[in-house]
């Protein structure tokens, strides 16, 4: 059914979303909350895609603008006011032909006895939980990890997370090696088969990943994940190190070579597909099919040069972020390197959690012809008046400018324009009695795209007269200008960020054991849910 004077919109149920995950069919479910009750309960399948960012995210997350989308939030206000109808109608906008709002929202969804998930990142969670009971995925408790680094044992820690996340909190001795990395660069950080290979991350996830892709690839040594990460080791009293900056190096062609033998074999056995160039461009243009395009490999190799059209994303946070770059479940993938491992390792996964996954074959040098960062692509912008940087810092000297900042609230508090007031786009209405008055109000974020999409829209709200900083809140700090740090001024609640159990250093020890009980519950969960189809690759 559809909604009256809004035609384009349909309406859909549980019954209807459950048979399309069911039968594998393609379908964008939708989670239209800020990150932080996204956080705290959805379905299982459910991306989060806040209403602040629909039209900054939309083409680049939703490729196919006939794909079935359906649009959930919490279903606490009447439907034609809800924010899922609104991100429905702005979707409808853009060019999207088949948008359906949920009805009744998360709650309805537990009304129909739904499974609901806490966290984020929940299906590779869930996956990697799985692999682990499927596999007996081996670990070492952080008092034994410790007992080895006392030992000066024979031993090499990897750290499978981001290169950032390593660095604000470390194990003791460990590396920096991306999950992706682990099977191309193993046999030069261990290079004696006698070194025992010890993987970690902050929970569990992307050290079972990690190790079980070392098991998977038949590495010669002996291979342990470090039971429950930096928690567990923060939980045993153990110290972390702060700051440290090992990396990974270049590795040989022979170790190339050896790593993309073992790589292929693993894919083969997942089922990987295979894929040419040729097959890309009709992929590219193909009805009723989406298509995702990754590289697997560094940013700063994808900067170096890449595949057209294709977004970087490095292997291991991939596995381990799936819905967040493709949250069309039922979506074909298409991921490619410059070595044969990355992709095939990273690949091996998606295909056992149910993706349709292929590997482009055949690539030379001369195929990476595209150089620089990922560009996302956007809807042309709307006519909105702009205002330069230098101008800006003018009319603030004067006291009759207001400048609302829309962007992230981490990037806020990193550096924000001073006397800025903090306000999430999809809070406006609710903050609108602590906007001071002014005679203009200037809007801006990191980059002026998504204050450029909510300026007619805050306009309208505020009866008043709105501008966009041009090139926002960077444009400000290029030009020389002062930047403000801190929560100051914050008209709406930070909840566009869901802060994660295992983050930073002050976290109590209840909540972090409470994490983990959480991960141990998800494969009965999962169970529960009986939407997922993941089939775990056994051991050799």
């Amino acid at each position: 059914m559809t909604l009256p004077n809004t035609p384009q919109i349909e309406l859909t149920d549980y019954s209807a979303v459950r048979s399309a995950l069911v039968d594998r069919k393609e379908i964008a479910l939708l989670d239209v909350r800020e990150e932080d009750p996204h956080a705290q309960c959805h379905p299982l399948f459910a991306a989060n895609f806040p209403l602040s960012r629909v039209e900054a995210d939309a083409y680049a997350l939703l490729p196919r603008r006939d794909v079935w989308i359906v649009t959930l939030d919490e279903g606490d206000v009447p439907l034609e006011q809800s924010d899922a109808m609104v991100a429905a109608q702005r979707l409808a906008k853009l060019g999207y032909k088949h948008v359906a709002v949920f009805q009744g929202g998360v709650r309805a969804w537990r009304e129909a006895s739904g499974e609901l998930f806490r966290d984020v990142n929940v299906p590779s969670k869930s996956f990697g939980e799985l692999v682990e009971s499927r596999n007996h995925t081996p670990s070492l408790s952080a008092q034994e990890v410790q007992a080895l680094i006392n030992d000066q044992a024979d031993v090499v820690i990897v750290d499978a997370r981001r290169f950032d996340e390593y660095n604000t909190m470390s194990i003791p001795t460990a590396i920096s090696c991306p999950g992706a990395e682990l099977v191309l660069r193993i046999a030069e950080l261990a290079p004696r088969p006698e070194t025992r290979v010890i993987v970690n991350c902050a929970g569990r996830t992307r050290s079972i990943i990690g190790t079980q892709s070392l098991v998977n690839a038949g590495i010669p040594n002996q291979v342990a994940a470090l039971r429950n990460g930096t928690i567990g080791w923060t939980l045993a009293g153990q110290k972390l190190d702060r700051g440290q900056t090992r990396k990974f190096s270049d590795v040989s062609a022979s170790t190339i070579d050896s790593a993309a033998s073992r790589a292929r074999k693993v894919a083969d056995r997942a089922g990987v597909k295979r894929s040419t160039l040729t097959e890309l461009d009709t992929w590219r243009m193909q009805v009723g099919r989406t298509t995702y395009f990754f590289d697997t490999r560094t940013p700063e190799e994808f900067a170096e040069g890449h595949l057209p059209g294709f977004r970087s994303t490095p292997g291991g946070q991939l596995v381990q972020e799936t819905e967040m770059v493709a949250p069309v479940r039922g979506a074909r993938i298409v991921l490619a390197d410059s070595d044969g491992v990355r992709a095939n390792m990273t690949a091996s996964w998606l295909a056992q959690m149910a993706w349709d996954v292929c590997v482009v074959d055949g690539l030379e040098r001369g195929h990476y012809s595209e150089r620089g960062e990922w560009v996302a692509p956007l809807p042309t912008f709307p006519s909105v008046k702009r205002i330069p940087a230098d101008e800006l810092a003018l009319r603030q000297q004067g006291g009759t400018v207001v400048v609302l900042d829309l962007g992230k609230h981490a990037q806020y508090v990193k550096g924000h324009i001073p006397g800025a007031r903090y306000v999430l786009r999809s809070q406006f209405k609710k903050a609108l009695s602590a906007i001071p008055p002014a005679t203009q109000y200037v809007l801006t974020c990191a980059d002026g795209v998504q204050s450029s999409f909510a300026a007619a829209e805050i306009a309208h709200i505020l009866g008043a007269d709105v501008s966009v900083l041009k090139g926002g809140t960077k444009a400000w700090a290029a030009a020389g200008c002062t930047l403000e740090q801190g929560a100051t001024h914050l008209l709406s609640d930070p909840i566009d960020r869901y802060k994660r159990p295992y983050e930073g250093t002050d976290h109590a020890q209840a909540a972090m054991q409470a994490y983990l009980d959480w991960e141990f519950g998800l494969v009965e969960q999962l169970g529960r849910d009986g939407t997922h189809h993941f089939s775990v690759l056994q051991s050799a």
